[in-house]
């Protein structure tokens, strides 16, 4: 008899926990919603530059040329061994050799031995050793080659990209 008593017990008590969660269901559900938060405005740069302009980019950036649409933009990349990376060159590609400066758009890339430099306003990037640059109609091409992997990366002028002259 004690045994159907508790049984009866857990069986009354589950449905009071239920019916009780059931009516506050309202409380209990986590509700989200879009709430406007004003943001103080940002302190001016320690550089102390006027107008908030952002603080230059510098650095070592295997990627630089990448970065910057408004003068070259990437239409292919390969990674693998020499050869295949050579396999890949845009047919007619033929060796830019430094010391050399190439100017696309507001971007100036200088090529001195093994590495290149960016400039582009303020801007300031290098791409690090061991990097060669190839020329080919409409095209320019970069290998490098670190750590033990080989890439290339193959741009296009931004204005030719975008179809203009």
């Amino acid at each position: 008899m004690g045994r159907y008593l508790a049984l009866s017990t857990v069986i009354v008590m589950s449905i009071a926990l239920l019916a009780a969660a059931w009516v506050n269901r309202d409380l209990i559900r986590i509700k989200i919603a879009s709430v406007y938060a004003r943001v103080p405005p940002k302190a001016e740069p320690a550089s102390g530059r006027s107008g908030g302009a952002p603080a230059p980019l510098q650095g070592d950036a295997p990627w630089a040329l990448s970065a910057l649409p408004e003068c070259l933009q990437q239409v292919s990349q390969a990674s693998g061994s020499r050869s295949f990376v050579q396999a890949h060159l845009p047919a007619g590609a033929t060796p830019i050799v430094p010391p050399a400066t190439l100017v696309y758009g507001d971007c100036t890339i200088s090529i001195a031995g093994d590495r290149a430099y960016v400039r582009r306003g303020v801007d300031r990037l290098r791409i690090p050793p061991r990097v060669r640059f190839y020329r080919s109609p409409g095209r320019l091409s970069l290998i490098r080659e670190a750590a033990g992997s080989i890439d290339l990366r193959v741009y296009e002028p931004a204005e030719t990209a975008n179809g203009a002259p």
